[in-house]
């Protein structure tokens, strides 16, 4: 009886508190975002974004997993920060339903050394890190068979892992990291497949310290990413229109350039 009256209990308090929670501002847009370049994109569009009526709350988080789950919970609109590879992973792994909604910008991945100059010469036994998330793994993986330093099984494809290295001339030892660490890594290993973000928020140069890095025409897109409704709303209509303007086409060429590419 005593845990069925706390339970009702509960029950009542939680009703209540849906009951008294505020409506959500409609001049007032919260976004998930990584620091680097997201957030700072963010900022930059957000003046304005105020003139237009619209109050940007950027949140910003240093894991690729909170954004999407708050999200989903409801508890921010939109997120900023992702590729459409990674936001199917996380869907299927969580049982999500988030869309893409715009493409914005592309972060070539770039592979780092704190020991060697060029990738030529990274030696046989190398050990060389690279993301744990299954869409980064495999991005980095395809970056080194493009490179030519190992071969992958036949229909491996954007999801790749290790285990999916058909041949491994060179003998690399390969360790899966949360992609966020490996810049404070980069001196224990001989070689690490770093997202552009966090090598920025390491001081990292990609165009001239990559020992190898994508191309521009990396398929790899950041996107604004939501809920299916978040498509129509008028506050999401704004932000896109923002960061797809050709003032932030300017911004990102001139403040990382090359670094981050804009995609539109």
């Amino acid at each position: 009886m005593r845990s069925l009256a706390l339970i009702a209990f509960a029950t009542l308090a939680l009703a209540g508190c849906k009951k008294d929670a505020a409506p959500a501002d409609p001049n007032t847009l919260t976004v998930a975002a990584t620091a680097v370049p997201h957030a700072e994109i963010l900022e930059a569009v957000k003046p304005g974004l105020a003139k237009d009526g619209l109050k940007l709350d950027i949140r910003v988080f240093n894991d690729y997993v909170q954004p999407n789950v708050q999200v989903a919970e409801g508890r921010i609109a939109v997120s900023y920060f992702e590729t459409e590879s990674y936001l199917a992973e996380f869907n299927k792994a969580r049982g999500t339903n988030l869309v893409t909604i715009a493409g914005v910008h592309v972060e070539p991945l770039g592979g780092y050394s704190k020991k060697w100059k060029t990738l030529k010469d990274v030696p046989d036994g190398a050990t060389i890190a690279i993301p744990n998330d299954a869409s980064t793994s495999g991005r980095a993986l395809i970056l080194l068979r493009k490179a030519g330093l190992i071969k992958l099984k036949p229909g491996a494809g954007m999801t790749a892992s290790p285990r999916d290295i058909a041949d491994n001339p060179h003998k690399y030892v390969f360790k899966q990291l949360e992609g966020a660490t490996l810049p404070r890594v980069i001196d224990q290993v001989d070689l690490a497949l770093i997202n552009t973000n966090y090598a920025l928020e390491a001081k990292l140069r990609p165009g001239q310290d990559a020992l190898v890095i994508e191309g521009k025409d990396s398929p790899y897109v950041n996107f604004v990413v939501g809920p299916e409704s978040a498509r129509d709303d008028p506050r999401v209509v704004k932000l896109v229109a923002a960061l797809r303007s050709p003032e932030t086409k300017a911004f990102i060429e001139q403040r990382y350039k090359g670094a981050v590419i804009p995609a539109f």
